[in-house]
């Protein structure tokens, strides 16, 4: 690390040997107090706790929502993070635990609608026509059939990019079991994909 003009802490140029040596390196920065390196971690790993949640959550609407919340509750903790894991999977455990107090948290409040036909009404109210959607849709509609477990390892493994043994640290299971839920997610979906 080096100093820069204004006396803050910078990350040395040299490239790091892969993006999660680097954004750990940025959260570290981060818990020391610079700024830059608070907005490369948040804008580094977006889109990686973007697409977990998404995976996690039921509510599409939530999902922006609730990965903010993990982003607050990780700078809120930044201090206590040493790098003892990658920075990514530190943030995805904090992200999955956003979404499960977000469940338990709507599970204590009452449903109110003031329509007749409010499944009607939701439906309605999705995006329609948009490039990609209907393919989302059908991913999204085959990964609700695994069982929890099994799509958490899947999404974490072959949509987040994780190895087995940073998913089983998320997972706070052992990496056989990420390996068999991953290997079990994949056959039901290929039997899913088959099926008429």
């Amino acid at each position: 690390m080096t100093d820069d003009r204004e006396g803050h802490q910078v990350i040395a140029s040299a490239p790091p040997a892969c993006p999660d040596e680097s954004t750990t390196a940025w959260a570290l920065a981060a818990r020391a107090g610079d700024p830059a390196a608070v907005e490369r971690f948040v804008q580094a790993l977006h889109r990686d706790v973007l697409r977990y949640v998404a995976h996690l959550c039921a509510d599409p609407q939530a999902v922006e929502d609730l990965a903010q919340d993990t982003f607050l509750r990780a700078l809120g903790s930044l201090h206590r993070f040493e790098g003892r894991s990658s920075a990514r999977v530190w943030l995805l455990s904090i992200a999955r635990r956003a979404v499960m107090d977000s469940y338990r948290y709507a599970a204590t409040r009452p449903r109110l609608s003031d329509t007749a036909d409010w499944q009607r009404a939701v439906e309605s109210a999705q995006p329609r026509g948009l490039p990609g959607f209907d393919d989302g849709i059908a991913l999204l509609d085959l990964l609700a059939a695994l069982p929890d477990e099994r799509r958490e390892a899947f999404v974490l493994t072959q949509l987040a990019g994780l190895p087995y043994a940073e998913a089983a640290r998320v997972s706070n299971c052992p990496v056989g079991t990420v390996r068999s839920r991953v290997a079990r997610a994949r056959s039901a979906l290929v039997e899913l994909v088959d099926s008429p």
